[in-house]
């Protein structure tokens, strides 16, 4: 996942720079973002109902603030900076959308120092510092947002973050915290995208298959078929060219268009 787009080790721009991660032309290598299921046990929430991975998607995509965003700032905002907090996370929202991540980082920054205690603003300042290529500012931010939130869906980007600054035993403790934590369906995916990705860097094939061990079904989604071309790499890796060509042809019969997949079918041809 840290092809966090620009150094990304291998995540295809799949839309998760929306909301998730993303970014970058290289096949797969991690990111993720699933709501709800991954809250971590015990938790104090506050009393308003959090918002579903589906509101944060909407917010990350653009348009207006909705009414649970103004409501957590007015929750978490000293009256005299609402405004400006309000003002600076509108700009942010709007860059982010348009992926413009630079501006919308140093707005975010702003709407940071409004309140500190927004979810939602330490969740978009992480995932665009993240783009940007801005590790450690990008792991601080998040790590953040799952304190606050409870939630785990950004742990993919943060194990992402962890292997870009070379941290490879953080990664290791990060993906046996997620494991510990859960996570929804689409986050395990991605979770296993970058996790894999990494062992098979380091030469850890056999550890790297147990963990991508995708299934080939149809009409899959968007995270598993990233999953398929990680599984690919690894069969490479592993010199069992029969299974790598196997996961390369799911992937074109699903999508033969796929921005990475021909840096993918290069990659294994080579």
């Amino acid at each position: 996942m840290a092809d966090g787009h620009r150094r990304n080790r291998g995540r295809p721009n799949d839309g998760h720079g929306k909301g998730s991660s993303g970014g970058g032309s290289r096949p797969p290598s991690g990111k993720g973002r699933q709501g709800g299921k991954g809250r971590q046990p015990g938790r104090a929430r506050d009393s308003a109902k959090p918002p579903s991975r589906e509101a944060r998607r909407k917010l990350h995509a653009g348009g207006q603030l909705p009414r649970w965003v103004r409501e957590e700032i007015t929750r978490s905002t000293p009256k005299e900076r609402r405004d400006a907090a309000l003002r600076e996370l509108e700009s942010g929202v709007e860059a982010f959308a348009a992926e413009r991540y630079k501006p919308a980082a140093a707005a975010l920054r702003k709407a940071k120092a409004a309140t500190s205690s927004s979810a939602t603003i330490r969740e978009l300042l992480g995932l665009s510092a993240y783009h940007i290529g801005n590790w450690d500012e990008a792991l601080k931010e998040l790590r953040a947002f799952r304190r606050m939130s409870g939630e785990t869906d950004q742990m993919p980007i943060e194990m992402d973050c962890l292997r870009a600054m070379g941290r490879e035993k953080d990664v290791d403790k990060t993906y046996d915290l997620f494991h510990e934590l859960g996570g929804g369906r689409d986050t395990d995916n991605e979770a296993r995208v970058v996790y894999a990705s990494h062992l098979v860097d380091q030469g850890r094939v056999d550890e790297a298959w147990r963990v991508i061990n995708a299934k080939l079904i149809s009409n899959p989604p968007e995270s598993l078929v990233r999953r398929w071309a990680v599984a690919a790499r690894v069969a490479h890796a592993a010199r069992d060219d029969a299974a790598a060509a196997k996961f390369l042809a799911a992937i074109r019969e699903h999508d033969a268009e796929l921005p990475w997949l021909e840096d993918l079918e290069a990659e294994l041809a080579g």
